[in-house]
């Protein structure tokens, strides 16, 4: 399927087709069954035979080896190369953010088309880019976001694309100038210069976004959406923005919140109780919020999202790294929260594997004891599917096969996933979920069209891309990078130093019982 094709139907054959998930996560399947698409949407879903006979003279894909699913949604992703490429090792978080200054400088473009080889390749066909930073005025910052979408569109990736609110607290969770006043006087030029890259006025990001929200309203694969970054990183007056922003164009929006136990202390001084509460208060809490991590909720915090609809985006892999956590998602599944599942920087192997995430979490939450909670193959996969795609603004239109919706497709080579053996005994999910790797993933279709086929990608050769990579990065330290990377190692024993004591006896049962101390 080609652009050239989209008024004429196509057909795509599989052995068995996974069409999304009823209401208790038990999935919808057909057997010898076909998805006819036209013009980006799927048309009809039924047996391949009657399909065929429907649709004379529609060209034939797929065949009786393949497995399709719904495509997956990487509901939380930020870069390109990862951090660990680029010079910083896993730390815990607050200390990450300082190491994280001295990584290298990166082509937007080719960073993001990096990460999007790797999510293609495992299956994923949105992803939610959430640009953190970009240094420079309004439109340097406008700039950059168009070098993250013309990657995306380029490899035909579909895309909700946001660039993150943030007016306080860049470095560490107090004043800028604080921090400045409190550093040796021969490191507090470049750390103000530092800060001063990437201070924009509010106004000015409000601006940004509504600029990037005018120029993809109508586009098929990009949609712009609006990122509060953090409690930390946002005053009242940015929430509130953020807020009206959404509500004004109809958006959804996506924000970090208590992916550490720093980040629960942090909540608790400014505002005296909870972050969430402090959300609810503002009328941000509902279906349109997603809380990346919520590593650190109460059972309060969750009973809140419970009741107002908001999602969660857990991080696994990332939580792990960066020693933040595991967050409760039996509780949230328990009481009914919508739960998506987000890649974010990098995969405990540091690439973006959807189909190993899936696999992080479905053994991260299994606790112990023969009766105790954890999800199932079925629940995880609806996560990655039909739950991330509540999380963007495609919801309703992702997530399911389903006429009228968007043919966003997966194709499983079943014999790379099952070969030599497999009892038949387990079900098609539970086998695909536990089994299945990146490279049985034969075929990715997004609205319609082949952008993965055959293994190969059809839009964008990532030979030559990774080799640009390569040639670039080849080359010596820039001035600037050097700097940053003496900037970064002198700065973080004053931001280790600003944690000491923080968390003030913060203590909290955990949600789920793993192992016994006596």
């Amino acid at each position: 399927m080609s652009p050239d094709s989209a008024l004429s139907p196509s057909i795509v054959r599989a052995a068995q087709i996974i069409r999304g998930f009823d209401k208790d996560d038990q999935p919808r399947i057909e057997a010898d069954a076909a998805v006819v698409v036209q013009g980006g949407m799927i048309q009809a879903i039924g047996p391949a035979a009657e399909m065929a006979a429907r649709y004379p003279g529609a060209a034939m894909h797929g065949g009786d080896g393949f497995v399709i699913t719904p495509g997956f949604v990487n509901a939380h992703h930020h870069v390109g190369l990862t951090p660990l490429q680029l010079g910083s090792a896993d730390h815990p978080l607050e200390l990450w953010f300082a190491s994280r200054l001295a990584l290298r400088d990166v082509d937007l473009t080719l960073d993001t088309l990096y990460s999007a080889f790797e999510m293609i390749a495992s299956g994923v066909t949105t992803v939610q880019h959430l640009h953190s930073r970009a240094p420079g005025t309004p439109r340097d910052i406008v700039a950059a976001a168009e070098k993250v979408i013309s990657a995306y569109r380029a490899i035909g990736m579909r895309a909700t694309y946001s660039m993150a609110l943030r007016d306080q607290n860049r470095l560490v969770y107090e004043d800028d100038a604080d921090f400045v006043a409190r550093l040796p006087d021969d490191l507090k030029p470049a750390m103000r210069d530092y800060f001063t890259r990437f201070t924009v006025p509010l106004a000015d990001q409000i601006a940004v976004s509504e600029e990037l929200l005018r120029r993809y309203a109508d586009d098929p694969l990009i949609r712009v959406q609006v990122a509060p970054s953090n409690l930390h990183w946002l005053s009242e007056n940015a929430l509130e923005a953020a807020g009206d922003l959404a509500r004004r164009h109809g958006v959804p929006l996506h924000m970090h919140l208590l992916e550490t136990p720093y980040q629960k202390a942090y909540a608790r001084r400014r505002t005296g109780g909870s972050a969430v509460r402090h959300l609810e208060r503002l009328g941000l809490l509902g279906p349109q919020m997603t809380l990346g991590h919520g590593v650190w909720m109460t059972e309060d915090d969750i009973a809140l999202c419970a009741q107002s609809g908001t999602r969660i985006c857990h991080n696994c892999s990332s939580n792990f790294r960066l020693k933040s956590g595991v967050a409760p998602v039996n509780r949230f599944l328990a009481e009914g929260v919508p739960v998506a599942i987000g890649i974010d920087e990098a995969g405990v192997n540091d690439d973006r594997d959807m189909l190993q995430e899936m696999r992080m979490v479905l053994r991260t939450h299994r606790e112990p004891g023969i009766d105790a909670p954890h999800p199932s193959p079925a629940t995880v996969m609806r996560m990655a599917t039909e739950h991330g795609a509540g999380t963007t603004p495609f919801a309703g239109s992702i997530g399911r096969l389903e006429p009228g919706m968007a043919a966003d497709l997966v194709l499983f080579d079943w014999k790379a996933v099952t070969y030599p053996y497999q009892s038949a005994d387990l079900g098609l999910v539970e086998t695909l979920v536990q089994r299945a790797k990146s490279g049985a993933v034969h075929s990715v279709i997004i609205g319609g069209d082949f952008v993965y086929q055959d293994r190969r990608f059809t839009r964008v050769n990532r030979d030559a891309a990774l080799a640009e990579i390569a040639a670039r990065l080849a080359a010596p330290l820039t001035p600037a990078e050097e700097a940053r990377r003496v900037l970064a190692r002198e700065a973080m024993p004053h931001v280790r130093r600003f944690y000491d004591g923080y968390l003030d006896g913060l203590g909290d049962e955990p949600h789920y019982r793993t192992s016994g101390r006596f």
